[in-house]
């Protein structure tokens, strides 16, 4: 065990979270996934956004950056080909990464940047006043959709291995251990690493759903799961209406930054 107060900015707090929201799971997940890494803080650059998730780079003691709505990508892209040598991690939410910062993550992800990206779903704007987010399920209640919103929510999991990402990751807040270590991967893969992170607002999207308290809101993340290596033996009518949860994808290929860099030698 370690003590989470290495790695915080400690006159940040108390944070702005909301009870029982799922990004504080994400935060200490990523906290121990670095503590494992055996990274030092200067060796590490947090980049951010725009929104409830975004918050999460003020909060940790290391190199960090908080950025323009839906840009923190171009940002990290910039740092990384500056100094490759830094590890960088950008958190971004399911609006600000997929909505305002969409053709950032596709580019990003084409040119197999080596950087990580958590993206906290939500399924909502939670900082904005709770619209309804790309991600939002049909039929689901927003400020913005009042009598529910119907159109198309994005994978972002199928969005980003389309785009090129050679690594591609599901984690829930339900299971931190687990996301712990799909983080260490991500982070250690060499290409642009795409973990998308299953987390919760029981505010603007489970209060106005009526899904129950917290609690109630994290189990049904489990309900609707199935892990990829379990899916693999289980008939298609058992996974419809299911998110797979695990390592989606990894195809290791050339990293944008080496390949630009042995270009220019």
């Amino acid at each position: 065990m370690f003590d989470f107060r290495e790695y915080l900015r400690m006159e940040m707090f108390p944070h702005m979270l909301c009870p029982g929201c799922g990004h504080g799971i994400v935060l200490g997940s990523l906290l121990r996934a670095i503590h494992s890494l055996k990274l030092t803080k200067d060796e590490i650059v947090v980049v951010s956004g725009i929104g409830c998730s975004s918050r999460l780079a003020g909060y940790v003691d290391f190199n960090t950056l908080h950025t323009t709505h839906g840009r923190p990508l171009a940002f990290a892209t910039g740092i990384k080909l500056a100094r490759p040598e830094l590890t960088v991690i950008v958190i971004t939410g399911d609006g600000d990464g997929l909505s305002i910062g969409g053709n950032h993550l596709i580019h990003a992800a084409r040119r197999n940047v080596g950087l990580t990206c958590l993206l906290l779903n939500n399924q909502i704007y939670g900082m904005t006043g709770g619209q309804f987010a790309p991600t939002t399920q049909i039929g689901r209640v927003s400020t913005t959709s009042p009598k529910g919103q119907y159109e198309t929510p994005f994978d972002s999991c199928k969005l980003a291995e389309a785009a090129g990402a050679s690594f591609v990751a599901r984690g829930i807040t339900y299971e931190p251990s687990a996301l712990d270590k799909l983080i260490v991967a991500a982070i250690e893969n060499k290409g642009f690493s795409f973990l998308e992170v299953v987390s919760d607002c029981p505010e603007f999207f489970g209060r106005f759903n009526k899904l129950g308290n917290p609690s109630d809101q994290i189990l049904m993340q489990k309900q609707n799961v199935v892990d990829v290596e379990a899916a693999a033996a289980l008939p298609a009518e058992r996974l419809r209406g299911k998110m797979l949860t695990g390592i989606l994808h990894h195809e290791p290929r050339a990293e944008y930054g080496a390949v630009y860099a042995e270009s220019v030698a």
